[in-house]
């Protein structure tokens, strides 16, 4: 399949919240570019009236207040509601296939994990198969329903189902340490949700 039409349907999170956005549009502009992703018309110029109103409620969904800043430029937002942005223009077209590239990293703390239960809202709403790369190991346990680890590329743990739920951290880096016959280096954990 061309590369283009793959892009199509895939939605894809950077671990810096400056990567998925047009710092010098504004949130309704960054979003049209977004939602017109799927369309054939795909130089659609500047943000259609109709389509403001879909906008404003899906912006209101990530609780943010950004639903009365849609004129605001994209580079005036903090990096939590510029990611928080960013993940809406990944999924506001669903995608099939939603990757997260240490998409929290970046942020502080209480920003992370708002990120975190809006991502796993809208993932959750919309039923989008997601690949979330991590370094958390304690976020890739409680996020999503498979862990995949890799060591030097290939991998060495798949551990879903009633396994997955009653693993901890401590046991999961014993059974990284085993099949590895390595300590855990945190930089090779790959989860799975699907």
């Amino acid at each position: 399949m061309a590369e283009h039409k793959r892009a199509s349907m895939i939605g894809r999170l950077f671990q810096d919240p400056v990567k998925g956005t047009a710092p010098d549009m504004t949130i309704e502009e960054n979003l049209a570019l977004a939602y017109n992703r799927k369309s054939k018309n795909v130089l659609r110029i500047g943000v259609h009236h109709k389509d403001v109103q879909i906008f404003r409620e899906k912006i209101a969904q990530l609780n943010m207040g950004l639903e009365n800043r849609m004129k605001t430029k994209v580079g005036l937002l903090s990096g939590g509601q510029r990611q928080a942005l960013s993940l809406l223009m990944a999924t506001i077209s669903t995608p099939r296939l939603l990757l997260l590239d240490e998409h929290t990293a970046a942020l502080d703390p209480a920003s992370a994990e708002k990120i975190m239960l809006i991502t796993k809202n809208i993932v959750s709403q919309e039923s989008i198969t997601t690949m979330m790369i991590t370094h958390n190991i304690q976020s890739a346990l409680k996020t999503g329903s498979r862990t995949i680890m890799l060591d030097r590329g290939k991998i060495i743990l798949d551990i879903s189902g009633q396994e997955r739920a009653d693993m901890t951290v401590p046991r999961l880096m014993e059974l990284f340490s085993q099949q590895s016959k390595n300590t855990l280096d945190n930089d090779r954990m790959l989860f799975v949700n699907n």
